[in-house]
């Protein structure tokens, strides 16, 4: 080969070797000195491969493709990095809205919550007024029923009151007038042998009677003990009275120094009968008065004991454990009757009076507090009283 030719081949390699060169720079621009620096290898490159000859081109030429190719690639490279970098920032944005969006919903949950926990609470102050306000209407109807009751029961009272009075007066002017006819007939109207039987009878019960008073203060003691232990104050303050108002009961008998044999109306005919117990007896004006009496004092203090068990939520005896019920004696004073009739019926009125006190009603009688009375209906049930 001539050095013509030679030297056309190293100004082709150069020349291809340039060209690679200049396809494989860096995007960014270069400095003077990497431009010399370039030049002079470029030119050791061209003076080795004066020396080396044909069998260091193609290495040369495998270099220089790989060289190219990294240079390709690395823009793709640089691409896809920057294209990672924007999806990492579009990820970003995207959660941080997503952080927003349920932080503003969780604010709106939280403030439709208070505003359905403070309707919530308007309502229920609303029922409240409401309630509030039917209360004081009923309690206001309560009221105006319980006037009109308590109007209803006087007029009755004044009613039976009236009653009793023109029967009273009616009786007087009638015993009145026959005692004026026949000054002796009341002394005339039973045998010496009734009489004597009378006698008998009224000893007995007078024997009865003050035995009897001897032992109220001890079966009173035992009761006073009975009722402190249970704590029932407002029973043990009514029983109290009762006590107290039986013995004023007795001083005052005892204090009349009364006579039954001067006494003409002791000694009048039986003009009443009755029966109890499926048997029949007889009495005269006066025991009929002591039977209405005793059922209408069984009444009282039945209502008077009904009330104080109320009071004390007592709910276990009932009326026939009470002290009063027991004795029966409230107002006996021996006379026209026997203890165990007064008794009888004094409980009779009592177990009714101590259920409407007890359930604060008005079925058997009528009035409040110490001033009620049994119905004269219920009263003519309970004695039955039938004249001869």
């Amino acid at each position: 080969m001539s050095g013509e030719n030679v030297n056309r081949m190293l100004v082709g390699v150069a020349t291809f070797a340039l060209a690679a060169s200049i396809m494989n720079l860096p995007a960014r621009a270069q400095s003077p000195d990497e431009q010399d620096r370039q030049k002079q290898e470029r030119q050791q490159k061209g003076e080795r491969g004066d020396r080396d000859g044909k069998e260091a081109a193609p290495q040369d030429r495998a270099k220089q493709e790989e060289e190219r190719q990294k240079a390709q690639q690395q823009p793709q490279a640089d691409q896809k990095k920057q294209q990672d970098q924007r999806q990492a920032d579009q990820k970003k944005q995207q959660d941080q809205h997503q952080a927003d969006q349920k932080k503003q919903q969780d604010q709106r949950q939280a403030d439709q919550k208070k505003q359905q926990g403070q309707r919530v609470e308007q309502q229920r102050a609303q029922k409240d007024r409401q309630d509030q306000d039917r209360s004081a209407q009923k309690e206001q109807q309560d009221q105006r029923e319980q006037q009109q009751r308590s109007q209803n029961q006087k007029r009755e009272r004044d009613q039976s009151a009236q009653k009793r009075h023109q029967d009273q007066e009616e009786q007087r002017r009638s015993t009145a007038k026959t005692e004026r006819q026949e000054p002796n007939r009341q002394e005339q109207q039973v045998s010496d042998q009734r009489r004597r039987q009378l006698d008998a009878q009224q000893q007995q019960r007078l024997s009865v009677q003050h035995k009897q008073e001897a032992t109220q203060a001890r079966a009173w003691t035992q009761r006073e003990a009975e009722l402190q232990k249970q704590n029932r104050s407002a029973q043990y303050r009514f029983e109290q009275q009762y006590q107290e108002r039986r013995r004023q009961q007795i001083q005052e008998w005892n204090a009349r120094s009364y006579d039954y044999r001067n006494d003409p109306r002791f000694y009048s005919a039986a003009n009443y009968r009755y029966s109890r117990g499926g048997n029949s007896y007889q009495t005269n004006q006066y025991g009929a008065d002591s039977l209405r009496q005793a059922v209408n004092y069984g009444y009282q203090q039945g209502f008077a004991a009904g009330q104080a068990d109320r009071q004390d939520g007592w709910r276990t005896s009932g009326y026939r454990g009470s002290y009063a019920y027991q004795d029966g004696d409230y107002g006996y004073n021996g006379y026209y009757v026997n203890r165990d009739e007064y008794r009888h019926y004094f409980r009779e009125g009592f177990s009714r009076g101590y259920g409407d006190g007890y359930n604060s009603r008005s079925q058997y009688g009528s009035g409040s507090g110490d001033d009620v009375t049994i119905l004269s209906a219920v009263l003519l049930q309970i004695l039955n009283l039938v004249t001869n």
